[in-house]
């Protein structure tokens, strides 16, 4: 089998329609894709960034200074920074090469829980990176995109028989969102893992930073995982 290339594709969620119970929208997650891409690069990856249609829109409460900091501000307010010039120039993710990358990890927000199950370009892209031996990745609600991602070789998902973790059903009792989950017909990240057949494991507190790695898959439960969960896929990747 061919060298795994140390390439990366950061999936982003391509819906920004409205969820939360006030009426803003929900979309990408800011820090949840920055603070991987950081990790990423800084170990030497080459990191594409890509949704299903091409198209993003932010969650704007993901923008509160609770989540951010001055240097993620620094890089959100700088449109030439390296990270937000990607953002701009996002790819359409069926545009892409799928065996052209080692890691596949997807980041997230409330919106994956909308478009990251029929996201049949990513889904591909990770089912390839999987079936070449490479490693898969997601935090906060990126998972719902595993129960999708079919291992070749068995036929049935990626997280069949592992153990992940992912938002925490409690969390999203605390912000408020869990009855327009429901009213939505989305499904909750730990009831997607267990439906495919994972473990799912959570943290004391809902906020906690919290990764879990199995084998090639790697998952973190919340914003502040989001930096240790992609240390964590280097770290897979490197032993492979």
């Amino acid at each position: 089998m061919a060298p795994l290339p140390k390439r990366a594709l950061l999936a982003i969620t391509s819906y920004h329609g409205a969820f939360y119970p006030n009426g803003d929208p929900t979309g990408l997650f800011f820090t949840e894709a920055l603070h991987p891409y950081n990790v990423l690069t800084a170990a030497g990856f080459q990191v594409d960034l890509a949704s299903e249609t091409g198209s993003y829109g932010i969650d704007p409460h993901s923008l509160d200074k609770m989540f951010m900091s001055d240097a993620d501000f620094a890089v959100y307010n700088d449109k030439n920074s390296e990270f937000m010039r990607k953002l701009a120039a996002l790819h359409r993710a069926s545009d892409l090469d799928a065996d052209a990358y080692g890691v596949f990890f997807a980041s997230a927000g409330h919106a994956t829980l909308f478009d990251y199950p029929k996201a049949a370009g990513l889904i591909g892209i990770a089912e390839s990176v999987w079936a070449r031996g490479g490693v898969v990745a997601a935090v906060c609600h990126g998972p719902a995109i595993l129960p999708h991602v079919i291992d070749r070789a068995t036929g049935k998902s990626i997280i069949d028989g592992k153990t992940v973790t992912g938002f925490t059903d409690a969390g999203e009792v605390e912000l408020n969102v869990m009855d327009a989950i429901k009213e939505l017909d989305l499904v909750p990240i730990s009831s997607g893992a267990k439906a495919a057949g994972a473990t799912y494991k959570e943290p004391a507190g809902p906020f906690d930073d919290y990764t879990i790695t199995d084998g090639r898959l790697v998952t973190g439960t919340n914003p502040a995982s989001a930096h240790s969960t992609a240390a964590k896929t280097v770290e897979a990747f490197e032993q492979l």
